[in-house]
């Protein structure tokens, strides 16, 4: 099973980022935001963290297909499959925009992760990580997760 990470650029400094992600040994940033831009922090934009963090020795790798507004469909778990390939052979964190993982859809993805017997370690602070525990709400069923409502991821 893999260790994940989970980061929100939020309005951290490029800097701030870079270094939350070297405390933590990470060597590759999964960017799951559907939209990669930010017009107020242009520093968070797909190209220029394409272009800065490998000079940091992190790879940067967009993730569309995790991105929120979307529907759970066959792209999410292959997506989900691809994110774990990579996890597999470099440590990795995957970003949005949210600093607090539960306010934006890093917690579908971290729910599902757990759901399927991964560890999902947050990143905030300068402190240390939190483990990510299952909503209340998630359950697996038939190898999907379900919520209330039965919504599938």
């Amino acid at each position: 099973m893999a260790t994940l990470y989970t980061i929100g650029h939020s309005t951290r400094s490029f800097g701030e980022l870079v270094s939350a992600l070297k405390r933590h040994g990470i060597e590759t940033l999964a960017d799951i935001r559907a939209f990669p831009v930010s017009r107020r922090l242009p520093h968070f934009n797909r190209e220029s963290l394409e272009i800065e963090l490998p000079k940091h020795g992190i790879r940067c790798d967009w993730m569309k297909a995790l991105g929120g507004y979307r529907k759970a469909t066959s792209e999410f778990e292959q997506a989900m499959a691809e994110l774990l390939q990579i996890a597999e052979n470099s440590r990795t964190a995957y970003m949005c925009a949210e600093r607090v993982f539960f306010h934006c859809h890093r917690m579908i993805v971290s729910d599902w992760l757990t759901a399927h017997g991964h560890e999902v370690l947050h990143i905030d602070t300068e402190g240390p990580v939190r483990p990510h525990k299952l909503t209340a709400e998630a359950r697996l069923v038939d190898d999907q997760v379900i919520y209330r409502g039965d919504q599938l991821f």
